[in-house]
């Protein structure tokens, strides 16, 4: 296994920045907003979540049973997690008869999984 050495993400946080002119505290994200942001981040920060959105954004709504089938989990481990992420607002859920289907409601989780894709979707275990 390689290590890359420390830094050598700079260029990508300078390139994002390169474009403004000046960087100052009008134009910084409110620490107030970075906060919520990092728990919003926390919440998926899990290997089976981020399967499950992978799954919603490509395949739209499927219920706990065939998320949890496909990430290799049982049905109720499946349900906590999709109950966390329906709780803070990534997901929404509908009964139909014995069954729950989940769907995406937050429209920025593409977004996060085109960087996921984009940084690791090439690396091998």
């Amino acid at each position: 296994m390689s290590r890359k050495k420390r830094g050598s993400c700079n260029h990508v946080v300078m390139s994002y920045y390169s474009d403004m002119t000046t960087l100052d505290q009008k134009t910084l994200i409110p620490m107030e907003a970075m906060k919520r942001a990092a728990s919003c981040l926390k919440t998926l920060a899990h290997p089976c979540r981020l399967r499950m959105v992978e799954l919603l954004l490509q395949e739209g709504e499927r219920t706990v049973g065939q998320l949890a089938e496909a990430c290799g989990i049982p049905s109720h481990m499946a349900s906590e997690h999709l109950g966390t992420m329906r709780d803070r607002g990534f997901l929404c859920s509908e009964r139909r008869g014995r069954s729950v289907f989940y769907s995406i409601e937050e429209e920025g989780l593409a977004d996060i999984l085109r960087c996921v894709r984009k940084r690791f979707g090439g690396m091998e275990s």
